[in-house]
């Protein structure tokens, strides 16, 4: 601008100098560069011309500059090319300075990506070649937003590391300078190119300026991509990332909120002020929202454990009417989310039972399999249950063998909390040759199959009459080693400290005890034919892996166990057990024990000590009035 203000000076004043000429020369090459001109005029060259002579007519030197292309003229050409020779060949017909020439390559490399072209071919041309010199040596005049591309566009290019050093330190010397959202497009595109491992060192200093700069967000696009694109490389940056969110929550979309939800989900990271946030907007503003959207906001709240029942709604009304539409591999999906949460929504649970019936020839058997144990978790029966597991029993008994060793324990353990399993899916399970691979494993998860392994034995010995074997073998079921170490919560104590004062008498009551059938009991009672407590420890106990006593039973005693249930225990929102807990119940009192239940929601109304003592005597009688009626 002030190169042309001076050139019209001149103009006006009839002065011929070297300045102007010098000027118009550089204005034409490029916007950035203004040479310093002489800094004395000589006073001969000044001329004040008359008011009558016209002062707008073009000098000689002007005409002579006229010639080569202005920069607006070549970027355009540069942007409207289409071929990668015409590109490279621009060169050849228009001076090119270094800004030009890095316009030039990044056009080139859209080019590539758009034409699917094999960039090492340009990458060898020599033109290529005098381009990327032509910008190594005039580096300092390249404009900061080419510059950014610039470096974008010679990694997706595929140049040398070597080759990209001088651009890469150009642009740490600028870093304080570009403005936010070109930190945060170069930092998407470094953290996209890095597949786990530690960020370079360009990209550790970018993620310190935006950790710095964070309160200059101002649009939703930017806090969403450096969510999900950037904020897996700094914890620190992150926690500034999920404020900003929080104060844009109001203006994201629905992939929006998507992408965030995904992103905190797989980072791990259970923001609950922001899902929140998330859930309210999700709900308040009455989107029309995709079976994507609806099946990933499911999955990241189901993977955080973080429950929101509005959003759950509108997420079963909105999925029910498009169950037939969907994919089984959505429905998959959906039931195992709703499984981690813990929800049940009845129409929706019924339409994918349905949904199995229907086209049941279109499953796997992994994710039929899949199928059963959400199912299981959840304890739902559909309906149609007996079409439902004929789909199942006629897809998946003849491909047992061919599943993960794991997965078919999963199944068959799945099939005994619903009751469905038959004698040839406990010989799969139960054979020695398959579950002898668990036994030596003493990690969290082998441990965890060793426990269902031991339901299912249990299952095969209590409820699957005719069954026959095999069986395992009676030192594999100690559950010692297989519990680990439990926090003891305020209901275990409180439950213990009552029955302590029930039983009277230290010897009258066994607490945590361990039964071969997999399940520790919080509590366990022996009571004569007057339901007065006997000394626990005298009498044999075939539901324990070494018995104490040698006694059996008097004619009329009663073995009760007490079992606390806590608030994880249960469907979200619901008085219902978990698949695994009912099964237990089923075990025990098959086991011949009575059952004396101990539910959080009753338990945690009872204020003093009294009430608490009167609550579990009124269900100890209860328990065995229920025995006598039988």
């Amino acid at each position: 601008m002030a190169a042309k203000l001076m050139q019209r000076c001149y103009r006006l004043f009839g002065v011929s100098s070297p300045l102007c000429i010098h000027t118009n020369a550089m204005c034409v090459g490029s916007r950035m560069v203004l040479s310093r001109a002489p800094s004395q005029i000589p006073l001969a060259s000044l001329r004040v011309p008359s008011f009558t002579e016209r002062t707008e007519k073009p000098s000689a030197h002007e005409q002579e500059y006229r010639g080569p292309f202005k920069y607006e003229e070549l970027e355009g050409v540069i942007g409207s090319a289409v071929t990668a020779e015409e590109l490279l060949h621009l060169r050849a017909l228009h001076p090119v300075n270094a800004n030009q020439a890095a316009l030039i390559i990044t056009r080139l490399s859209r080019v590539v990506v758009e034409q699917k072209l094999e960039p090492g071919s340009i990458l060898e041309d020599a033109r290529f070649q005098q381009l990327l010199q032509t910008v190594h040596t005039e580096i300092s005049q390249v404009w900061n937003t080419t510059l950014v591309s610039l470096l974008k566009s010679l990694s997706r290019l595929g140049l040398e590391r070597r080759k990209l050093d001088s651009v890469e330190q150009e642009v740490r010397w600028r870093l304080k300078r570009l403005p936010f959202k070109q930190l945060a497009s170069l930092a998407e595109h470094l953290a996209t190119g890095t597949r786990g491992g530690e960020p370079s060192e360009l990209l550790s200093e970018l993620l310190k300026q935006l950790e710095l700069r964070w309160t200059e967000i101002e649009d939703t696009r930017t806090v969403v991509v450096l969510i999900t694109k950037v904020g897996a490389f700094s914890p620190a940056l992150m926690d500034r990332l999920e404020e900003k969110a929080l104060e844009l929550a109001e203006q994201f979309g629905p992939e929006d909120t998507r992408r965030i939800a995904m992103a905190l989900a797989f980072q791990n990271r259970r923001s609950v002020p922001l899902l929140r946030a998330l859930s309210y907007h999700l709900v308040q503003k009455h989107f029309t929202l995709s079976t994507n959207v609806l099946l990933d906001v499911a999955f990241a709240f189901g993977k955080l454990n973080f429950h929101q029942t509005q959003v759950f709604q509108k997420i079963a009304s909105d999925l029910h009417p498009r169950v037939t539409d969907m994919t089984y591999w959505d429905v998959v999906r959906c039931l195992k989310s709703f499984a981690f949460l813990k929800w049940v929504n009845l129409p929706l649970f019924e339409a994918f039972a349905q949904y199995t019936v229907d086209n049941g020839n279109r499953f796997d058997p992994v994710p039929l399999s899949n199928v059963v144990l959400a199912f299981a978790r959840l304890n739902f029966q559909p309906s149609c249950a007996e079409a439902f597991f004929g789909t199942i029993h006629e897809r998946l008994d003849g491909h047992l063998d061919a599943l993960d060793p794991y997965l078919l324990v999963d199944l068959v353990w799945s099939l005994c909390v619903l009751q469905q399993v038959k004698a040839f899916h406990l010989q799969k399970v139960l054979a020695p040759e398959l579950y002898t691979r668990f036994l030596g494993d003493q990690s969290p998860k082998g441990h965890n199959y060793r426990l269902k392994l031991i339901h299912i034995n249990t299952t095969a010995r209590l409820e699957s009459a005719g069954y026959n074997g095999p069986f395992l073998l009676w030192e594999a079921l100690g559950l010692k080693e297989l519990q680990g170490e439990r926090k003891v919560t305020p209901l275990q104590s409180s439950l213990k400290e009552t029955l302590e004062g029930v039983a009277g008498e230290e010897d009258k009551v066994r607490f945590a005890v361990d039964t071969v059938f997999g399940w520790q009991l919080d509590a366990e009672m022996v009571l004569n034919a007057d339901n007065q407590a006997l000394p626990i420890a005298d009498f044999e106990a075939p539901h324990l892996l070494q018995s104490l006593g040698s006694k059996p039973l008097p004619p009329g005693a009663r073995r009760l166990a007490f079992l606390r249930w806590e608030f994880p225990n249960f469907s979200n929102r619901s008085k219902d057990l978990l698949g695994r807990f009912a099964m237990a119940r089923r075990h025990l009192q098959e086991a011949g024990f009575l059952l004396v239940d101990v539910p959080y929601y009753e338990w945690l109304d009872l204020k003093s000590e009294w009430q608490k003592a009167a609550f579990l005597r009124d269900r100890m009688n209860k328990a065995v009035a229920e025995e006598m009626a039988k």
